[in-house]
């Protein structure tokens, strides 16, 4: 019997910079709130009744402040548990540390709750934690510094490709025309639904937006190896730059193989990967095309970077997966920002107020661009009591 080959090691990922600050933190805290929803948010898995968002907020003894932001939005109930998490874990084992380099701090926090994750049965959401105290423990250094945060992390251009994420199945063209009005180019439609209505809706969005708009499909995990065959083809018809999640993120690599080898469009996956072993085969499976690590769901800014520039390496698109609230998505720009390449920032095209009023700079989305600037860290801190109307109590 014959063996195959073993696939090619994945480059190794470029070290982190050093921030040269040394931090002590005073305090650790973790913010819930909710917008309700006009209109749930519908995926082939679940349907959104609010948009949560769990705000992590570090301050140092000299009183500067970092921000990130804890992935929660399923099961709707997530978000007050991750925040308390974050507050009874998290907080007390920070309190009073001194923070010369996030990635080893975020590293000795992992290895302190390794047990307690397997014990409890939720190394999911201790990890969205950490991906959130992660995310605030470079903002902060990156204020101290005075500097953006995506040049800190080593990036050479602030400005960005961004595209409309979240469309359908209802309204999708709609939105996407509207979506086009304020300066997109690209967009995603969520299918996995009833196959034959995913290829209509796809068709009449093409129709709708034109030969140079760019389309992305998204299945959310949404089929069997079988279904994925029978529809990847016939959605490629309509021009894709990928499809996302046609499988189960954790089905057989054969199955990845045979989807990828009946269809010209990339695959794209990675906001439900976690750990760096994970990353590396699937950037060595030659399944993929696009990688989406998820920066308030795993890694943190300590990881995903890494993940992103070993992607690159091996001649993959980065692209970071995030539909969330302002915190997570500005992260999500300046690690785009600082990993470079020719990927586009996921921005979901459904309301929610707490992305809006928390990223302002989304406003300046230009012909399918938006340039960061050069304010420290990811930009304007949240402020607290404009989100009044949002805040959710959490029990500490």
């Amino acid at each position: 019997m014959t063996t195959s080959p073993p696939l090619p090691a994945a480059p190794a990922p470029p070290a982190l910079p050093d921030t040269g600050v040394a931090m002590t933190v005073a305090n650790l805290e973790a913010f819930v709130f909710r917008a309700p929803c006009a209109v749930p948010v519908r995926t082939a898995f679940g349907v959104m009744h609010d948009r949560p968002a769990v705000l992590v907020r570090v301050r140092d003894v000299d009183g500067v402040e970092g921000w990130g932001e804890v992935w929660c939005n399923f099961p709707g109930v997530g978000a007050e548990h991750r925040a308390r998490l974050v507050s009874s874990l998290v907080a007390p084992m920070l309190q009073g540390a001194t923070v010369t380099q996030p990635a080893q701090t975020t590293e000795a926090l992992e290895n302190r709750l390794s047990i307690l994750a397997i014990q409890c049965g939720e190394p999911g959401p201790l990890a969205q934690v950490l991906a959130g105290v992660d995310q605030a423990l470079w903002d902060l250094a990156a204020r101290r510094m005075k500097t953006p945060l995506w040049r800190l992390l080593g990036g050479a251009s602030a400005t960005i490709g961004a595209y409309a994420s979240g469309l359908g199945p209802g309204g999708a063209i709609e939105t996407a025309l509207a979506h086009q009005a304020q300066g997109y180019r690209a967009f995603k439609l969520k299918v996995g639904f009833n196959p034959q209505d995913d290829v209509e809706n796809l068709r009449a969005l093409r129709r709708a937006l034109g030969d140079d708009a760019r389309l992305m499909v998204d299945a959310n995990q949404g089929w069997s190896r079988d279904e994925a065959l029978r529809a990847c083809p016939r959605l490629a018809e309509s021009g894709l730059d990928w499809i996302e999640e046609p499988l189960r993120a954790d089905a057989p690599p054969a199955q990845w193989r045979d989807v990828a080898a009946a269809t010209s469009v990339p695959l794209a996956a990675g906001e439900n990967i976690m750990g760096l072993d994970r990353f590396e085969q699937a950037v060595g499976s030659g399944t993929l095309g696009v990688v989406q690590p998820d920066v308030a769901k795993w890694g943190g800014v300590s990881r995903c970077l890494p993940v992103a520039r070993m992607a690159l390496a091996a001649g993959l698109r980065y692209c970071p997966h995030y539909l969330g609230a302002g915190v997570g998505l500005a992260m999500s720009a300046h690690l785009l920002a600082a990993a470079g390449g020719n990927g586009m920032l996921e921005v979901d095209s459904n309301p929610n107020p707490l992305r809006e009023m928390l990223w302002p700079t989304l406003a300046a989305l230009r012909d399918g661009r938006v340039t960061l600037g050069e304010e420290p860290g990811i930009g304007p801190a949240p402020e607290l009591d404009a989100l009044s109307e949002f805040a959710v109590p959490v029990v500490r």
